[in-house]
């Protein structure tokens, strides 16, 4: 979850709650949310299907649930692996396993199989030069996917 200092808060938005947590932990408390996102985790965790199956318990009737992640390619290995990782050093060293990464198929089907609708599907491209980032049709990389919860 999301951890900002206190002082950072806007005063505008008081009624956000910030916690430090699991995504088991909120279904266990039964929450909902109108939208769950979740952006470049998804490669991280032990089971990617009972993570979906996690954010589809939390997302209210008819919530949206946006993933973002990096396909399993050769070109991703390139780029966000070596590139990223070993000569450029973004990220530590051994921060991502290529065989943790999925393909936009597997995505869909994890999300389908856990009640999500997949609705759209881009990707995403960092320019360094100017320090942000774009969508684009490319998703042989870094790619997002929007779906919602299934009625």
């Amino acid at each position: 979850m999301i951890y900002l200092p206190l002082q950072n808060l806007d005063p505008t938005a008081s009624t956000i709650e910030y916690c430090c947590t699991t995504a088991e932990k909120l279904v266990e408390e039964q929450r909902k949310f109108d939208t769950l996102i979740a952006l470049e985790v998804i490669e991280h965790v032990a089971d990617a299907a009972e993570f979906c199956k996690s954010l589809s318990a939390l997302t209210a009737h008819e919530g949206a649930t946006v993933v973002s992640t990096i396909n399993r390619s050769m070109r991703s290995y390139a780029t966000a692996i070596v590139a990223a990782e070993y000569l450029l050093q973004w990220l530590p060293k051994g921060t991502h396993q290529w065989s943790s990464f999925l393909t936009p198929e597997e995505l869909t089907k994890i999300l389908k199989c856990a009640g999500v609708d997949v609705k759209e599907m881009a990707g995403f491209v960092y320019n360094s030069l100017t320090g942000r980032w774009s969508l684009l049709d490319d998703i042989s990389v870094n790619f997002i996917a929007y779906g919602t919860k299934e009625k």
